[in-house]
């Protein structure tokens, strides 16, 4: 890394778990600036954004008095590589999702593996193309990989259901659905605000998941849907889902809960799907590069106008009060489109 660089750096992290009422619970800290590894881009961080991995892992996740950054999306530019990097160099500005497994994002230099990191968006600036990556590649993966669906293969038909629509997978599921396929999106939604904007990411019609499904669903599809992608809630409707779904139709989850009657769908030979767009990370996977890939396609699609971005609350500057915040609204499960920070106090 240059001369030039600091030795240390602004972050946020936390030490132990806590409500995040706690001042505690985040903290501003001073940590150094991580070496770049072979495989590794050094970013100067612009701009991150705030998803519920960040508040689950805080909550349950203690590190025992270490601190620990969180945060995984972040767009940036790069200010050095690694020895054996071949896909950027300094200068080249990036967004990207992170590794679970490493530091987070929220710190004023990241080191991310260039495999899972792409050129941002010309047409964003950094804080829109920060809302972007790790639900780009969750709903990506989700619908193409465990669906089976095609990107790009405008002749598929059927119905695809997707609950919290206007939340942040939601949203980008939903743009993903009516720009490659052609599916009829049914969004879950129950808030004037959250049906306006799932319609505006994609979804043609809306139903109220404080509501039974199945009655409101047959109103749109009376055959039934042919695939679920269900972002919360995948215990409590998965009765619904066995009898909403056509036989032979599949649901892909990526939330979190104990066990099932998985049993329910086996009367229609329903398959279910997990999906966590860090497992290709976590596992070091042989096409952990699949993600670069990814991304670039998302880059492409936002610039051709085709897909948006979801951001829709900027908080201000990354520290630990305005993360906090962040994490409280997450938590209150109110949240459209994708929470925003933007730039440090240095």
């Amino acid at each position: 890394m240059s001369g030039t660089q600091p030795s240390t750096m602004p972050a946020v992290a936390y030490r132990t778990s806590l409500p995040v009422e706690d001042a505690e619970s985040l903290l501003d800290v001073e940590l150094p600036v991580p070496a770049p590894g072979p495989r590794d881009l050094l970013v100067r961080v612009e701009a991150v954004a705030v998803n519920p991995v960040d508040h689950k892992v805080r909550r349950n996740n203690d590190p025992g008095g270490e601190p620990r950054v969180l945060g995984w999306d972040a767009a940036g530019t790069v200010v050095a590589v690694g020895d054996e990097v071949e896909l950027f160099e300094p200068g080249d500005e990036v967004y990207y999702a992170g590794a679970l497994d490493r530091p987070g994002s929220n710190a004023r230099f990241h080191a991310v593996d260039e495999r899972i990191a792409a050129r941002k968006p010309e047409s964003l600036s950094f804080t829109q193309a920060a809302a972007l990556p790790l639900t780009s590649l969750t709903a990506w993966e989700g619908l193409f990989e465990r669906l089976g669906l095609h990107d790009g293969a405008l002749d598929r038909t059927g119905t695809l259901l997707v609950t919290a629509a206007a939340g942040g997978v939601g949203a980008m599921v939903a743009q993903l659905a009516r720009a490659l396929t052609s599916l009829t999106v049914v969004g879950t939604a129950s808030r004037p605000e959250t049906v306006e904007f799932a319609r505006r990411m994609g979804v043609t019609h809306t139903v109220d998941h404080h509501r039974p499904l199945p009655e409101q669903v047959a109103r749109i599809a009376p055959e039934g849907v042919d695939h679920v992608f269900s972002t919360i809630g995948t215990d409590r409707n998965l009765a619904a889902y066995a009898e909403i779904l056509k036989p032979f139709g599949s649901v892909v989850a990526i939330d979190d809960f104990g066990p099932v009657e998985i049993g329910l769908l086996k009367g229609k030979s329903i398959s279910f799907h997990w999906e966590l767009m860090f497992t290709r990370s976590l596992h070091r996977t042989p096409d952990l590069a699949k993600q670069h890939h990814i991304l670039t396609q998302v880059a492409r699609l936002v610039d051709a106008g085709i897909l948006t971005s979801t951001a829709t609350t900027d908080l201000g500057t990354v520290n630990a009060a305005n993360l906090r915040e962040a994490h409280r609204i997450l938590e209150s499960g109110t949240a459209i489109g994708k929470i925003t920070l933007t730039g440090f106090a240095d």
